[in-house]
């Protein structure tokens, strides 16, 4: 199905633009309208991260007149894989300033404003407001429904990617003309059930292409062109290097969002199950306890640990753990102060959820390290 054109055309082009648009403007479901259009063209992207970066590089190179990027990270060496917009000279760097340099880089004309902020209820609406499409390339269900709420609040339509180990999909999400993301996923996954790429892996040449789809989305959506993925969930499966595509419709009895709530299983500070308070640590609380002596467990594979461990940890990796429970422990710890880590802090958790019950009786305290070894490399206070 076609869809209306999203942005009304701008100025005439002049001679120069011409020039540099020449191959997409030769094309007659753009010519030189569609181009205006695309100038005219504000996006917001969500995530300079593996979908948003790639995105960004070829809305870029086509003209988007303004490119918002929203993002609070900074680069990091096990980003460059994957998100091929940074380098290493950026290492440390803010993401959305190494995303703004490279945009300028590929196309001068293009305006970029950079938010270096966490989407949150407070601030997401006013974000999303103003512009004419959202690319949401985060890697969290929490700033997904955010979004998508926002979306529904504003009528501004969301062209939305995800990607894990060798999958990916894309979906348009337009209020009022197709079914919206709260109807496709009313739930987010219980906690452990979706890990993240960091824990779970991913080939860096899915989130190029999912993230190349996604700017696609976006070109047709302003040009009013092709037949843009209204209504469609496309998979697409690297591993076989095939693809499906399925129908979504809008669920008649959900009400549209009036207001942004994130469901309690996607808000890690709401959720039930997983590690009480009492049972995390920060990296701060996990250097003054190694001052008083404590047993630290690695719960990564040895080809993670290879690359770096805190000094003294014992590495066991995660399947070791789950099959034996407390046997797998270092021998002698029948108690006292013993501290799970792992990468991010999802392993952690799901070691501690097996370990618990073990521990129940025992003296000291179990407990894991929220953030992981990430967040232990990243804190400046390291020696």
């Amino acid at each position: 199905m076609t869809h209306p054109p999203l942005v009304e055309p701008g100025p005439e082009l002049r001679p120069d633009q011409i020039d540099r648009y020449r191959r997409q403007i030769t094309l007659a479901a753009i010519g030189t309208l569609g181009q205006r259009r695309l100038r005219a063209a504000r996006v917001l992207v969500v995530g300079a991260g593996g979908l948003g970066t790639p995105a960004l590089q070829y809305l870029a190179g086509a003209g988007i007149g303004t490119l918002a990027v929203v993002d609070d990270d900074v680069v990091d060496l096990s980003n460059l894989h994957r998100q091929v917009i940074h380098g290493t000279e950026g290492l440390g760097t803010p993401k959305v300033d190494s995303a703004a340099d490279a945009v300028r880089r590929i196309n001068p004309e293009v305006s970029v404003e950079t938010h270096r902020t966490r989407l949150d209820a407070e601030n997401v609406v006013e974000l999303v407001r103003g512009h004419d499409v959202v690319l949401d390339g985060s890697d969290n269900f929490a700033t997904r429904y955010l979004v998508a709420d926002a979306s529904e609040i504003t009528g501004v339509p969301v062209v939305w990617g995800a990607v894990l180990r060798h999958h990916g999909q894309v979906s348009v999400f337009w209020p009022g003309r197709s079914a919206h993301y709260r109807d496709v996923f009313p739930e987010p996954p219980a906690p452990g059930e979706a890990p993240s790429c960091a824990e779970a892996g991913v080939i860096g040449t899915l989130p190029g292409m999912i993230g190349t789809v996604m700017a696609s989305q976006v070109v047709q959506l302003v040009t009013g062109t092709g037949r843009p993925l209204v209504g469609t969930l496309m998979l697409w499966d690297e591993a076989t290097s095939s693809t499906r595509s399925l129908r979504i419709a809008r669920d008649p009895d959900r009400a549209p969002a009036t207001r942004v709530e994130v469901p309690a299983a996607a808000d890690p500070s709401c959720r039930s199950g997983g590690p009480t308070q009492e049972e995390t640590l920060d990296v701060p609380a996990l250097r003054r306890l190694l001052d008083g002596g404590v047993t630290l467990v690695d719960v990564r594979e040895p080809w993670e640990t290879a690359a770096g461990t805190i000094d003294g940890a014992h590495p066991i990796p995660l399947g070791e753990v789950l099959d034996r429970g407390a046997e797998a422990l270092p021998g002698g710890v029948g108690g006292g102060e013993v501290v799970l880590f792992c990468q991010g802090g999802v392993r952690s958790a799901q070691a501690l959820e097996r370990l618990r019950p073990a521990w129940s009786g025992r003296e000291g305290h179990l407990r894991h390290l929220q953030g992981g070894y990430a967040a232990w490399s990243a804190d400046s206070s390291q020696p």
